[in-house]
């Protein structure tokens, strides 16, 4: 019999993947930014709203831990072709997109290079615990 005390175990996992070699600000950066997709595509990965005892209203956010691993750009580029094998909802962020400056440059950005030629700093999964373990096989939890 379950509680409200009783631990929850998920059978998903949300999970990054980021270049080994990012600055802090950019490993920020590229985290919040391909983070930020998953709830929009996937609403079954956001929980309820909060509130505080005051009443006071705040967003709602993932309902489940996001880990966040590291990795070079071979692993990045592996994961992203057993990411894609497996169709798992992806995020990808690429070393270009620290030159532009807004969503439709961004997009125009991605959309210039073919997927084996993109030259990722991170990249976001979704998917069954197991699947997203093999997708990032190799990779070590970010420090």
């Amino acid at each position: 019999m379950e509680s409200e005390h009783t631990p929850i175990r998920f059978d998903t996992k949300i999970a990054v993947l980021l270049r080994e070699d990012l600055h802090t600000w950019q490993r920020l950066n590229v985290t919040a930014f391909l983070v930020s997709g998953l709830g929009t595509r996937l609403p079954e990965v956001i929980g309820e709203p909060y509130a505080d005892a005051d009443g006071t209203d705040y967003l709602p956010m993932f309902r489940q831990p996001v880990l966040i691993f590291e990795g070079g750009k071979e692993l990045l580029t592996s994961a992203h072709t057993r990411a894609l094998g497996r169709e798992l909802p992806t995020a990808v962020f690429t070393a270009d997109l620290f030159g532009t400056g807004n969503d439709r440059d961004n997009r125009a950005a991605v959309r210039a290079v073919g997927r084996g030629n993109l030259d990722l700093v991170g990249l976001a999964v979704y998917g069954p615990r197991n699947v997203v373990d093999k997708v990032f096989k190799g990779a070590t939890l970010h420090p």
